[in-house]
């Protein structure tokens, strides 16, 4: 499989390294505060080298800090890209929103019919509703 070129664009960037689901899970541990390689790599079924390539992928796109305190080197969030995207997909809310206010409008109105369709036929096949019984 090829790999895409190294990008100096940083939100192309963020946008790459977010796109792996570890990464994301990484990130999502990271919000509730520092912690270690060994900690991070605690609910991960891989070795640690992998789990510190997924971390080089974060610090190069500027989504986490490793610092170093003597033998612990805790690896911290860095919220800044995350704002980049969040106003980068911000930007086009303006075009996908009343498309989907018209697709909750559409289907609101598909589910009316439907539910009205069912009012209507609960007659079993072949009766009448004005089908007296027989004597």
């Amino acid at each position: 499989m090829p790999t895409a070129a190294p990008t100096r664009d940083p939100l192309s960037a963020t946008f790459a390294a977010l796109a792996d689901p570890t990464r994301r899970a990484i990130l999502t541990t990271l919000a509730d505060g520092e912690a270690s390689v060994t900690a991070l790599a605690e609910p991960f079924e891989m070795t640690l080298p992998a789990v510190s390539k997924h971390l080089k992928v974060l610090e190069r796109a500027g989504l986490i800090e490793r610092s170093s305190r003597a033998q612990w080197r805790p690896c911290r969030l860095s919220p800044e890209p995350l704002k980049d995207v969040s106003d980068w997909v911000e930007r086009y809310r303006e075009f996908w929103e009343p498309r989907l206010d018209r697709l909750d409008e559409y289907l609101s109105d598909l589910q009316r019919h439907v539910d009205g369709d069912q009012e209507r036929d609960t007659t079993l096949p072949g009766e009448t509703e004005e089908q007296e019984p027989p004597r």
